[in-house]
């Protein structure tokens, strides 16, 4: 198995922990499956360590990831500011996980500029900030827990793996390649979710913790977003949904609610890129998916302030819905050769 961490770069971070820390790791802001997974994943194998450690999210997350070992440890910035800045000011190392700049962090943002301990960033989108002090970031990985996984790994330490931190790597890596399925699940991966069901890790406990627990509203949403607002654009093999924050407000929407709704519009036989939009908190929010070698990151990042992957991105606009959408529709004609290709 290919490690991504070699021990020239890995020997002096090793160093520096191997004797007990104050760790704080952090993550993007609304946490997915794949930051919460490498987050409790590590927070875990730190622990397990002997490290002090706190995981602070700049946000809520959804509930279908509570069930992930450590979670009642875990730290919302946005509802204990005064504790999480404590953590931080008391911290010897920040690790960052599953996102490349600072300000996917949002809020606090300015207190990890702030800080001066060390940074350790641990991600696999394109195009790092230059500001961490070890920065192992590998756009080709399927996901952050997968280097999670050999971070511990080039420790050593793969004997140490237990359920809780099994689960949550697991967990992590089946949410960013929607179920095993994209394109950057390599052979290597599979040996790794091989190596974590062996240490603890119950496959169908953790899909079904994930996919089948669902409230009556978020299924009524998924309903009412592909009957009513769903809708194709054949001529630009484009599919796209679009959600006011009156429309989220209707179905008592919580944090994860709209997750994996644009996979919906990409499934569409001839569809090529979806969008989804969302209404919230004043701006609107844009989840991109696309298939084959058409870049979703290359739009997003020219147009919406957005990153990520080549066939899944995000990005964001402090336009209304309605002018978001259509900055979207006015732009598409200079793809559709794109688009249109085989």
């Amino acid at each position: 198995m290919n490690s991504r961490f070699p021990s020239e770069e890995t020997k002096p971070l090793w160093n520096f922990l191997s004797t007990p820390r104050k760790i704080v790791i952090t993550t993007h802001h609304r946490p997915d499956g794949d930051a919460m997974g490498s987050s409790l994943g590590l927070y875990n194998y730190l622990v397990l360590k002997g490290h002090q450690v706190q995981v602070i999210t700049p946000s809520e997350y959804p509930d279908f990831l509570h069930w992930l070992s450590g979670h009642e440890n875990v730290l919302d910035f946005e509802k204990n500011p005064g504790e999480s800045k404590k953590k931080l000011n008391e911290s010897e190392l920040i690790f960052c996980l599953d996102f490349n700049w600072l300000s996917r962090v949002e809020g606090l943002e300015p207190l990890l500029r702030a800080s001066t301990v060390p940074k350790v960033l641990i991600d696999h989108h394109l195009k790092p900030e230059n500001v961490f002090t070890y920065s192992f970031s590998y756009p080709d990985a399927c996901s952050t827990c997968e280097l999670i996984y050999q971070f511990i790994d080039s420790a050593g330490d793969a004997d140490l793996l237990n359920q809780s931190i099994a689960e949550s790597l697991y967990c992590g890596i089946m949410t960013d390649t929607n179920s095993f399925r994209y394109e950057s699940m390599k052979a290597d991966t599979h040996r790794i979710i091989a190596k974590l069901m062996e240490a603890g890790a119950v496959n169908y406990k953790v899909h079904e913790q994930v996919y089948d627990h669902s409230t009556e509203n978020r299924l009524r949403l998924l309903g009412y977003s592909l009957k009513e607002k769903l809708t194709v654009l054949n001529d630009f093999k484009t599919a796209y949904i679009s959600l006011s924050e009156n429309e989220l407000q209707m179905f008592n929407f919580k944090s994860g609610d709209t997750e994996g709704l644009v996979n919906y519009a990409l499934s569409i036989e001839g569809v090529k890129m979806a969008a989804f939009f969302s209404e919230r908190d004043g701006m609107t929010k844009i989840s991109f998916r696309s298939k084959g070698d058409f870049s979703v990151q290359e739009l997003s990042s020219k147009y919406f302030e957005g990153g990520g992957h080549k066939n899944a991105s995000g990005g964001k606009s402090i336009l209304s819905l309605e002018s978001t959408v259509q900055k979207f529709l006015d732009i598409l004609p200079f793809y559709k050769s794109k688009l249109n290709e085989n």
